[in-house]
This record gives C-alpha cells, structure tokens and sequence, in this order.
C-alpha cells in the first residue's frame, strides 16, 4: 500500500466474496495504470461485502482469464469492507446495486468516501452492473474482464481531466 501522501486518489472496488469481479477490477486497473497512464499516482485495492472467501485467492477462473490479457491476480487476497475502508479510501466502487446498497448501510456517517457503481464509468456499454460470473462458464469471466477493462479506462480518463 502506498503511503496516503503519496497518491493522488484511491480506489477500492467492491463485489460479494471478493474473488471474482472485484479483484479481477483491481488487477485490471493496476495493469491499465501501468501501461496507459503511469503519471497518475492512484492507490488500487478490493474488496467484498461477504466474510466467505477472506483470505483466498481469486477463483482460479478469474485467474486464468486475467493471466490470457497478460494480467497476473496470483498474489491478491480476498478480505471484507472495513469501517476503516469508508475513512481511507476516496472512490469506493460497487459491481452491482446489491453491493452498493450494502456499502451504503456499513457506510459511517463522517466518511467522505463517494460511492459509485462502477460501470458507471462506462455507460456506453448500456450496462449498469458487472454480472456475478461465479456460477457461470469462461465466457462469462471473459465479459467481467471486456466490463471492468472498459470501465478502468473510462475511470482513468475521469482521473486524467482531474490530475
């Protein structure tokens, strides 16, 4: 983790178990951040909404879709949405309406943090929700990955007209 100082905005993706959409988020950005815009300093990171999966791994799915974009997730490991969270981080960005409305109730009334869907940064898609690619097939893990790449780079562009 970056020192707070040192970034310029952080951003915390948030999906239910935290080892589908939302790493594969964070790991898309990270990778977008370092090849298409290393100016900005941004610190990434995510989480779930469910205790489930804290301290796994990526679902092996996700992992290998990610890995076939040149996209490692090996190293990140789930956790849950902390009160911390809400105080550290700027953008805190929900996968789908369910896990907003729950990060609107966890949310602490003194928190600054602004919450968002996160294809909201893609709304060319016609798309207000990355689907929960869990129960689904390798066509589905590819969709999550076109989904959070294409809203990484709408992100982006919003942090660069901000920088």
């Amino acid at each position: 983790m970056k020192d707070h100082e040192d970034r310029q905005c952080s951003v915390l993706f948030v999906c239910l178990g935290n080892i589908c959409r939302s790493p594969t988020a964070e790991g898309v950005l990270r990778h977008l951040l370092a090849t298409e815009a290393p100016q900005l300093k941004v610190e990434v990171d995510s989480a779930g909404t469910a205790d489930y999966h804290v301290g796994e791994p990526p679902d092996l799915r996700s992992q290998r879709a990610a890995k076939h974009r040149g996209i490692d997730l090996s190293g990140l490991r789930a956790r849950q949405v902390s009160a911390a969270d809400f105080a550290h981080f700027d953008l805190i960005l929900a996968m789908d309406d369910q896990n907003l409305r729950a990060l609107r109730a966890l949310r602490p009334k003194a928190s600054k943090a602004r919450l968002r869907l996160f294809l909201d940064y893609a709304d060319q898609l016609g798309s207000l929700e990355v689907p929960d690619p869990y129960c689904g097939d390798a066509d589905d893990f590819e969709r999550v990955l076109d989904l959070v790449t294409a809203a990484s780079r709408g992100l982006i562009a919003d942090l660069q007209k901000g920088a």
